[in-house]
């Protein structure tokens, strides 16, 4: 159990409270207008709509500086002598100025022109409007003005207009007062609207990244392919709404098989794009043409033209390894541009390995590059994990990496049957690892069994 009930507790033990009975006593009208005051920051301070923040606001301010009507102008985006009437008292429904200023009237020249455009507060005790002052229908019957500049940028884009319809009808004594509160209020509800649409904005890009990240996934394999003496299974999981990880499976002449992977530099929506285009380069190859299952040639063929057509550009790179597989003889062709090299658990032998023996840069650096290839002939039982980066960088809550030594472990035992089986422990695996922490990464794998 605390030794404190409450953090209220701790703190009038550790900091007892001061004596009241010193405090002076505030009575009257006075005690009136402070309590408008505090009741008025004190609701502010709980708003989140600037539309109702500005609403009520004007109520309280009506209570400390009568008026008998109220005109609101903007000039924001303007110049003289135009301007907006954003609010009045004498309409029957408001209009929501930072949604649709479109119906807000618009205004030239006139008595509140001159006003707005001074840069200056003012107080007018006589009020006289000429009739064919634009603005004339809002003045009507008033006698007495007082107009607030509010402040943005160093210049008055917005001002308040309060009248009464009496003359002398406001104190210039203050004046000073009155300016500074309607200052700070303005900053507070611009601060508001700011707030508002930033997290507008933030929910239109989230909405984008999702549409981006759900055309990303239908660019691959919604079905794994039947590939002869060989089962499949594929985990893919992006860091974010969209990622820029990349598999897919190419039939080949004489019933090869090409199996690609691959991961794009960086994160989020621009991998994503340069996923894409990995995509569409990759099914532009003639893979049923004379010599195409060639994994060098394949490789050069993608760096060639992304590096050609968008990585110089961007400073994206493609790491990628490509295998082609002969069902008929087991052998496994393979070329890499700076991939992991996939882990390959021989059951015979009981041994992992790396299909490290052919690698170049990624795809993307330079478009002088010729990428080599190598070659295995796999055995019945043999298990290959094809995997981006993500899966060995994951951390868990202690900053550990899941790294290759643990991979290993993890598929060692070879009394699991099957890609599907295999796949499920590794994922499960990893998830057990990562705990409660998101991947940092994109993480994909493929794994192949042997039959």
């Amino acid at each position: 159990m605390s030794l404190y009930e409450s953090i209220d507790e701790r703190r009038n033990i550790l900091a007892p409270a001061p004596k009241l009975r010193f405090t002076r006593h505030i009575a009257g009208t006075l005690k009136e207008r402070l309590d408008t005051v505090v009741d008025t920051m004190r609701e502010m301070s709980q708003q989140t709509n600037p539309e109702e923040m500005v609403r009520s606001y004007g109520a309280r301010m009506r209570k400390l500086f009568p008026s008998d009507g109220v005109i609101s102008l903007s000039r924001r985006g303007l110049t003289y002598p135009n301007y907006r009437i954003t609010r009045f008292t004498g309409w029957q429904k408001q209009v929501n100025p930072w949604r649709n200023p479109e119906l807000l009237p618009l205004m030239s020249g006139g008595l509140l022109a001159e006003l707005i455009y001074s840069n200056q507060p003012h107080v007018i005790d006589q009020l006289e409007v000429d009739e064919d002052d634009p603005a004339a229908s809002y003045m009507k019957d008033q006698k007495s003005l007082r107009a607030i500049p509010l402040f943005d940028g160093g210049e008055a884009l917005n001002m308040v207009i309060a009248m009464r319809q009496v003359e002398n009808g406001f104190s210039v004594e203050d004046l000073p007062e009155v300016v500074w509160i309607s200052n700070l209020f303005g900053r507070a509800t611009q601060n508001l609207v700011m707030a508002e649409q930033l997290e507008q904005m933030n929910y239109m890009l989230q909405r984008e990244m999702e549409v981006v990240g759900e055309i990303q996934r239908d660019l691959l394999p919604q079905k794994l392919p039947a590939i002869p003496k060989m089962s499949l299974a594929a985990y893919y999981q992006s860091s974010q709404k969209a990622g820029g990880d990349y598999y897919d499976f190419f039939p080949l002449p004489d019933g090869k098989w090409g199996i690609l992977i691959a991961d794009v530099s960086g994160h989020g929506t621009p991998a994503a794009v340069v996923m894409a285009m990995t995509h569409s380069i990759a099914h532009t190859w003639d893979h049923d043409g004379e010599g195409m299952d060639s994994p060098a040639a394949f490789m050069n063929y993608l760096n060639r033209h992304l590096t050609k057509h968008y990585t110089l550009r961007s400073g994206a790179f493609v790491t990628a390894f490509y295998g082609v597989y002969d069902p008929s003889n087991r052998k496994l062709t393979y070329a890499s541009a700076g991939h992991n090299p996939p882990r390959v658990k021989r059951c015979s032998t009981n041994e992992v390995f790396s299909l490290d023996r052919a690698g170049r840069l990624p795809m993307g650096i330079t478009d002088s590059i010729t990428y080599d290839e190598a070659s295995i002939y796999l055995q019945t039982r043999d298990r290959l994990i094809f995997y981006t980066d993500g899966l060995i960088e994951a951390h868990n809550d202690l900053d550990e990496l899941f790294g290759v030594p643990r991979l290993d472990r993890t598929i060692t035992d070879c009394r699991v049957r099957g890609a599907q089986e295999t796949l499920d422990t590794l994922t499960a695996s990893l998830k057990d690892f990562v705990g409660s922490r998101n991947y940092s990464d994109d993480v994909t794998i493929i794994v192949a069994e042997v039959q």
